[in-house]
């Protein structure tokens, strides 16, 4: 079964053209996109580096749409403030990543901004599941996290449904939201086990030769 709350679509900026960053944020914005996603690396949390506050900076002014910034560096507490600064609406972290959950949590909301928490592949759910109703989203990874263009991992699928479980429980407002290697042949999948909000890189950009809106459509209706 689908679950009530409707479809969005946040395409991974990392997938896009570096070379047209602001062109591609601006294609983005006016072809279906419900976010943006952007992701942090800090080549230390996760085996790879990608952009900083100031590029977000730069970005945030070319669009209207929810910055979904998702922190993969440790420790992250000490650098909250300047993603929140640099435009982000939404941060997500790894439980992972800091010494006190609860904290990090009212360091994001200090800054009035929405809070994720991402579970790894092999992260369990009780890592999160005492947060739920302090947090707006949890974000699962469906690939290890570090490197784009990476085979969706159909495991973390009972994770989900477990996660949309608890979700509805305790009925709470919380999205559940799938990063990591969807495309047109698993989005339905991920879908159907719970998640709300699809993250996807390389299927929105370069399938159909580049079509975003078309690209975006058919995640949002498979």
């Amino acid at each position: 079964m689908k679950f009530d709350k409707s479809i969005k679509i946040a395409p991974s900026i990392l997938s896009a053209d570096f070379s047209n960053f602001g062109e591609e944020c601006l294609a983005i914005e006016n072809q279906g996109a419900d976010l943006v996603h952007i992701d942090v690396m800090d080549g230390h949390f996760v085996p790879n580096l990608s952009i900083g506050p100031e590029v977000i900076k730069k970005l945030r002014p070319l669009t209207k749409k929810i910055f979904d910034v998702h922190l993969m560096i440790s420790p992250v507490d000490n650098f909250i403030k300047d993603f929140a600064d640099a435009g982000a609406d939404i941060i997500t972290f790894h439980p992972e990543a800091t010494t006190d959950i609860s904290k990090t949590i009212k360091l994001i909301k200090d800054q009035n901004k929405k809070v994720g928490i991402s579970l790894k592949p092999k992260s369990k759910i009780d890592l999160i599941q005492n947060y739920l109703k302090e947090i707006d989203l949890v974000l699962i990874m469906s690939v290890e996290p570090g490197f784009g263009g990476q085979k969706f991992m159909p495991e973390v699928l009972e994770k989900t449904k477990a996660i949309r479980s608890l979700i509805n429980k305790k009925s709470l407002n919380v999205d559940v939201e799938i990063d990591g290697g969807i495309n047109f042949e698993n989005c339905s999948k991920a879908k159907n086990a719970g998640a709300n909000i699809l993250v996807s890189g390389s299927t929105v950009f370069k399938e159909n030769k580049g079509d975003l809106k078309k690209n975006i459509e058919i995640l949002r209706n498979n």
